[in-house]
């Protein structure tokens, strides 16, 4: 859907941008706790399957969910109609009441959202496994959130199954296929869901307390093993009706003539997957189009055929369409808006992706965790300040703080702290985790570095565990890979620190190259030279063919260190 109403929203734009700097002087208190410049919102006492609901009417008949390789497709009234099918059969079939888990382990299709709002249907919580874990590592999240049910495709049944046993859970296992074959020991999901004697009213006795856990996704474990993270109804759509404040609104409500159209292949088991890009869209009456996974073709050719008008990306997604000769002007033709978020993106990149764009476009960068549902920050529209992830949401506060937990000033560098009713209730079953990540009065510590200026705009410099300590100097990983970023020969880099017996740690690069260049280490360690202190220096880089990243796109250091070093 290209954009509409261009003036219009030109003139939103410009108000609103306008609005900021006029309240910029006033987002400081004396404390120096920092406001958003947006005014706050009504946050619905509503859950989060009735807060999608709520307007279904005004688009009944669009698509919601479309597979964008065979193009199966549930208009909004199907997923209404199925998803509570599936939730009648989960309270009368399995016995599923209030805050029982059910665990879904697929990649992105459209019956995830049917699988999802049914479980919330059912007054169920939802944990969700990325498909390609190992059976360990599954087995270690299922004890993590001690699900009463599973659904998987036929990809993940073994391993589902397998961790199961290791776990000691005798659970249903339902499996999602459209070929008559299932597994053996699973139950059909469309079985299920195609029903049309179940009894529905049986939904009419479900809890509708906000303050039940509606998500429990896992923390990215980046800095150590994963956590469960206790995301209630409050809390999540707190999070979507801040996404639709003032200057924040990028996409827009569906009406009778027009529909957002934005594809999902980042995955759902990810909380910018599954609450950003799936849940928060389908309340806004958009056509969700899911790819189980990045392949170069389908993803070109969904973005041209189902005319994509929002993209969500993460860092490598940003780079290939920056840098790939196949993505053209023409395909990026309808996208009015980018939003990208999980890591710092170079500005080389942005401005790479803007070239292939049109001229009246969006490239917004976000920031947030699974701990706050997940949006904590991000640009407004229209904001050319592309190397920040913009100001806080709406009905969210902000501190930066020394090690000392003292607030500091504007332009200081110090821990970012946020408070909001996006917030998470806390870990599950972890207490002093819990205790750890939330003060007393209620700031969750974020554990990014990060500094703020006079007009509330936020700059990420790094994760604080992951900074790199030379001769007592503090050096961030992120802002030594954008230098290397810059190098017309790197695709993609990640630095960390190692020990070196009289710096304490020296910074090491790990480095994919573009295929065909011929690019030493040495040229590389004086392309870094020439642009940075000398204390921030790289004291060796290793040529790799890929680095890993985490299912959000960021990169997993902790897997660099143990392997080579």
């Amino acid at each position: 859907m290209a954009r509409t109403n261009f003036g219009i929203k030109n003139i939103q734009k410009f108000i609103s941008i306008r609005s900021f700097s006029k309240n910029a002087r006033n987002l400081w208190s004396k404390d120096n706790i920092v406001s958003s410049p947006s005014n706050d919102v009504q946050l619905p006492s509503l859950t989060v399957n009735d807060f999608i609901w709520e307007n279904i009417e005004k688009w009944a008949e669009k698509p919601a969910m479309v597979c964008g390789i065979t193009n199966r497709t549930y208009t909004y009234h199907q997923l209404y109609k199925y998803s509570r099918r599936f939730g009648a059969k989960l309270r009368t079939l399995f016995d599923i009441r209030e805050d029982d888990v059910t665990c879904i382990m697929m990649s992105n299709n459209p019956e995830y959202a049917v699988a999802t709002l049914g479980s919330l249907e059912a007054g169920a919580t939802v944990t969700i496994i990325n498909p390609i874990y190992t059976v360990h590592e599954v087995q270690r999240q299922l004890i993590l959130s001690c699900p009463k049910i599973v659904i998987g495709m036929p990809e993940t049944i073994e391993i589902l199954k397998e961790a199961c046993k290791l776990a000691k859970l005798n659970i249903p296992i339902i499996t999602v296929t459209n070929t008559e074959a299932l597994p053996a020991g699973t139950i059909s999901f469309h079985e299920l869901i195609n029903d049309e004697y179940v009894d529905t009213s049986v939904l009419q006795r479900v809890n509708k307390d906000i303050d039940r856990i509606a998500l429990l996704p896992h923390s990215s474990g980046t800095t150590g093993l994963p956590k469960a993270v206790e995301l209630v109804h409050r809390t999540l759509v707190a999070n979507f009706a801040q996404q639709n404040g003032e200057a924040f609104k990028y996409c827009q409500s569906a009406t009778e003539s027009s529909q957002e159209s934005l594809l999902a292949v980042l995955p759902f088991y990810h909380i910018y997957g599954s609450g950003v890009i799936m849940l928060h869209k389908l309340s806004m009456g958009a056509k969700v189009v899911t790819l189980p996974k990045f392949e170069k073709n389908t993803f070109l050719n969904a973005i041209k055929q189902q005319k994509s008008s929002i993209l969500h990306l993460v860092p490598p997604l940003a780079s290939f369409l920056a840098s790939h000769p196949e993505c053209k002007k023409e395909d990026l033709s309808n996208v009015h808006t980018y939003i990208c978020g999980a890591a710092p993106l170079p500005k080389q990149d942005i401005f790479r992706i803007l070239d292939k764009s049109k001229s009246d476009v969006d490239f917004l960068q976000i920031y947030g965790l699974t701990e706050v549902s997940p949006l904590a920050t991000t640009a407004p529209l229209g904001s050319k300040n592309y190397a920040t992830v913009g100001v806080a949401l709406p009905n969210t506060k902000l501190r930066i703080v020394n090690s000392k937990d003292e607030s500091l000033g504007p332009n200081e560098v110090g821990e970012l702290l946020i408070k909001g009713p996006q917030v998470m209730k806390g870990y599950k079953d972890n207490p002093e985790a819990t205790k750890a990540a939330i003060t007393d009065d209620g700031w969750f510590r974020s554990g990014d570095l990060a500094s703020i200026d006079q007009d509330g705009v936020v700059t990420i410099c790094d994760r604080i565990k992951e900074l790199i300590k030379v001769k007592g100097f503090q050096v961030a990983p992120a802002e030594l890979e954008s230098v290397l970023k810059e190098h017309s020969d790197v695709l993609d880099v990640a630095v960390i620190g190692v020990p070196d017996s009289k710096m304490g740690e020296v910074p090491k690069a790990f480095v994919v190259v573009k295929e065909g260049s011929s690019i030493n280490s040495n040229d590389l360690k004086q392309f870094v030279e020439e642009r940075v202190a000398a204390y921030k220096r790289l004291s060796d880089v290793t040529f790799i063919d890929s680095l890993p990243r985490n299912p959000s796109g960021k990169i997993l250091r902790r897997v660099l260190k143990e392997k080579y070093v």
